[in-house]
């Protein structure tokens, strides 16, 4: 439950069209269900514009499959995200609710059950090369279901600039852009150059020997002399896309 859905809610019982025992049935699990062994926070979607994203790593399909169950409440018109799954709990989900769709590359599950675009501008997601594609589609899946228009440009890394400067008018139209680069991590500091936008650093764990999975782009980025630039986790595309969405919603 989000803002527009309490505000929805309001409207009905005002006009008549709910029910004030209606209203309080679905106001009654505010502001979090304790199922044992997780405690859904049915209400950050009305403090932090998006419900809660259920990271799917080291939990069972039945689990994941409990919590959904509950965010699938009639009363309730929010996307869902769930981070880091495997098919195994893709097949659960999709036994649920036919709107799940499974994004293979990064893992994550999405139940989109509106369609309301809520950011101002343009999220681009840009990647360096084809290998951070899994962490790019992260970001872009997480950024389009919390209800932003979202572009990509694949494999324009430093190794050929000329291949990043031939989209420079789509760099120009986007409010915020998301940068995820392996290796040395160098494309961030030339994107942010070229823009007067934040731009979300996102270092990946490909490279070889000397790159540390990611930490020598992590530290790359952090370095970064353009002051347009701010850093988040290594492969961390969510955490990007969450803040990119919240720059956007302002």
């Amino acid at each position: 439950m989000d803002q527009q859905d309490i505000k929805q809610l309001l409207e009905d019982v005002q006009s008549g069209r709910l029910a004030v025992k209606r209203a309080l049935e679905r106001l009654q699990h505010l502001p979090f269900e304790d199922l044992g062994f997780a405690k859904i926070d049915h209400h950050r979607g009305v403090r932090q514009g998006f419900a809660e994203v259920v990271y799917a790593r080291g939990k069972t399909p039945g689990q994941v499959t409990s919590i959904i169950r509950r965010m699938l409440r009639p009363a309730a018109e929010h996307n869902i995200l769930i981070t880091r799954a495997d098919e195994r709990i893709f097949r659960s989900v999709h036994r649920l609710t036919r709107q799940a769709r499974y994004h293979a590359l990064s893992g994550a599950i999405t139940i989109q059950r509106n369609s309301r675009i809520r950011g101002k501008g343009l999220i681009l997601v840009i990647t360096a090369g084809t290998s951070d594609i899994p962490v790019a589609e992260e970001a872009v899946v997480t950024a389009g279901i919390m209800g932003n228009r979202v572009e990509d440009i694949h494999d324009v890394g430093v190794a050929g600039l000329h291949r990043l400067l031939e989209h420079h008018k789509k760099l120009a139209s986007a409010r915020v852009i998301i940068c995820v680069a392996g290796m040395e991590g160098a494309l961030p500091s030339v994107v942010a150059g070229l823009v007067g936008v934040p731009v979300i650093a996102v270092p990946t764990s490909t490279g070889y020997g000397a790159s540390f999975r990611g930490l020598a782009a992590l530290l790359g980025m952090l370095n970064s002399c353009a002051g347009n630039v701010c850093v988040v986790n290594i492969d961390n595309g969510f955490g990007a896309a969450c803040v990119a969405s919240a720059v956007n919603r302002i």
